[in-house]
């Protein structure tokens, strides 16, 4: 699977290509079974499988379709939550009803789930788990770490409290040192200034290298494959706080070279609400990472052999042992929440992740066009030049009077007004930046599939003028 280009050390420009080399499809198939295959259709009867051709002129307004989005409200703050489409809430809600009737338990480790989502994401399936969200998953990776007294957490100073939280219970059960690097904002960097604020950082004592990529308060892609990089030369564990990575970017785990990612499943890929998603490297793979697996203890798992421990962690090409069976058994589940995952994750295969990822992208190129027009180049505190640094998510300070990046009242006052006047949904966004002692604010505004071009326009037209008004 093609690691996309937008994290892809030297490139320029957005990845074409589509995913090859499709892992894990013929797992077999345990859990959801025949009860995940959706059955119902969209009221114009539009499914994923009977979309128009991608070169059609009609085709992102066939996808938009595909979702029952109130037409009244232009919905673009999918990086808070997303939306499924209906062939996936039909999946859910028929599956809820035959569950139901038989009164079936779902004691399973749902590989077939895992096989269908592994597929998508560039990985295995023994290395994939369907967790409640993104700070659920986290919290499983830092509780299950072997960390010591003294050991450091090397992370930055915009990271969630998904991922602050299970850090802080590590420095105060276990004693370990959280020490943070200082991100610059805006346009002016670049993917290898990013990769020297963490390299200084780092210490003999340094253990873990933690980091959002992209941070959820300005929309930064942190070069994920370079620090990855970065940490296997020092001997890390590289943790990523991938909250908004799927659905969004067509990357393929293996070939970003992490130890662990943990990301949501129901924001941009739109999944069931209460899914996320946990990637745990499971083997070797010199050619992505050739470093040895890291310790680590599924703490949370009705599976984990209660007469005897697990066998060693795999030293090669050639998991061991299935650690995501043992992590996503847990007691009884939902089989129609785990069936709408893989109906999601079936959707976003069938229109094309690379395709999807190409889209978002792109509205977000011309929306930075348009900010700049508008506020110009220092009003932003996403990336828009590199490459290697940007999302579909972004953040800029939206009032004409600079001082007003720290009023928190009024960013919030202008997001309420833009809903309750223009019919949009974005959010506020608040985050320290260096040189500063107050804390910034300001606008973030997510594109995805679902959008288009004119809707950009009307976000930027509607955020303009109530800016004139409120100045």
């Amino acid at each position: 699977m093609a690691l996309s280009k937008f994290n892809t050390p030297g490139s320029t420009g957005f990845s074409r290509r589509g995913f090859v080399g499709l892992l894990g499809a013929g797992a077999a198939s345990v859990g959801v079974g025949a009860v995940g295959v959706p059955q119902a259709a969209a009221a114009d009867g539009m499914t994923a499988a009977t979309l128009p051709p991608p070169s059609s002129p009609g085709y992102w307004d066939a996808v938009r379709r595909l979702f029952i989005l109130d037409k009244d409200v232009l919905f673009m703050n999918v990086g808070t939550v997303g939306s499924p489409p209906l062939e996936v809430l039909d999946t859910v809600d028929r599956v809820h009803r035959e569950t139901a009737v038989g009164s079936v338990a779902a004691y399973s480790d749902f590989a077939d789930v895992r096989a269908v989502a592994a597929r998508g994401y560039g990985c295995d399936p023994d290395e994939v788990v369907i967790t409640h969200n993104t700070s659920d998953g986290m919290s499983k990776i830092l509780a299950g770490l072997n960390l010591a007294e003294g050991d450091e957490i090397l992370t930055t100073n915009h990271e969630h409290a998904g991922g602050n939280a299970p850090m802080a219970l590590a420095r105060d059960r276990h004693g370990a040192v959280i020490k943070r690097v200082t991100l610059p904002v805006g346009n002016e960097q670049r993917a290898e200034d990013y990769v020297e604020l963490f390299r200084a950082a780092i210490t003999s004592r340094t253990k873990v290298l933690l980091f959002s990529a992209p941070t959820y308060t300005t929309g930064t892609m942190l070069p994920i494959a370079m620090l990855a990089k970065l940490a296997q030369d020092h001997g890390l564990v590289s943790v990523v706080d991938g909250a908004h990575i799927p659905g969004m970017m067509a990357y393929g785990f293996h070939e970003l070279g992490v130890d662990f990612l943990a990301g949501s499943a129901a924001k941009w890929q739109c999944g069931p609400g209460g899914t996320g998603v946990l990637y745990i490297r499971n083997k070797v793979l010199s050619r992505y990472n050739p470093n040895p697996l890291p310790e680590f203890w599924p703490v949370v798992s009705s599976g984990y052999p209660v007469e005897g421990g697990l066998p060693p962690r795999s030293s090669g090409a050639t998991a061991s042992y299935d650690i995501a069976s043992k992590m996503q058994s847990v007691g009884n589940s939902s089989k129609a929440i785990m069936s709408g995952v893989r109906s999601v994750c079936e959707v976003w295969d069938g229109i094309g992740r690379a395709r999807i990822q190409d889209h978002a992208l792109g509205l977000s190129a011309h929306l930075k066009e348009l900010i700049v027009e508008r506020w110009g180049i220092g009003s932003l505190y996403s990336p828009k030049d590199d490459p290697r640094l940007v999302c579909a998510l972004t953040s800029f300070a939206p009032f004409r009077d600079p001082s007003d990046v720290h009023d928190a009242q009024k960013t919030a006052a202008l997001v309420a007004r833009l809903k309750d006047e223009y019919g949009i949904v974005a959010r506020a966004s608040e985050f320290p930046v260096a040189g500063s002692a107050r804390q910034h604010q300001a606008v973030r505004v997510s594109t995805h599939l679902f959008h288009q071009r004119e809707d950009v326009g009307r976000v930027v037209d509607a955020l303009w003028q109530l800016s004139g008004v409120m100045s």
